[in-house]
């Protein structure tokens, strides 16, 4: 599987929250969406790991920072 096969999870809502420094749409760090086109697999789901929680934890109204 190549790194291209893991979709990003940008959804078109590119608005950088000034609080959690995570984007509004996609939920991930300046850092990770930059590096998202250079990421190994391994790194894309580590990534997308860390969306899930802080979108989860956005459902409850608390955006963990990391």
């Amino acid at each position: 599987m190549s790194s291209a096969s893991i979709p990003s999870p940008c959804i078109n809502v590119c608005r950088m929250d000034p609080l959690s420094q995570l984007c509004s749409g996609c939920f991930r760090s300046l850092e990770e969406i930059a590096g998202w086109a250079a990421a190994s697999n391994p790194e894309r789901v580590a990534i997308l790991a860390r969306v899930t929680s802080r979108r989860l934890a956005s459902d409850q109204n608390e955006v963990p920072h990391g």
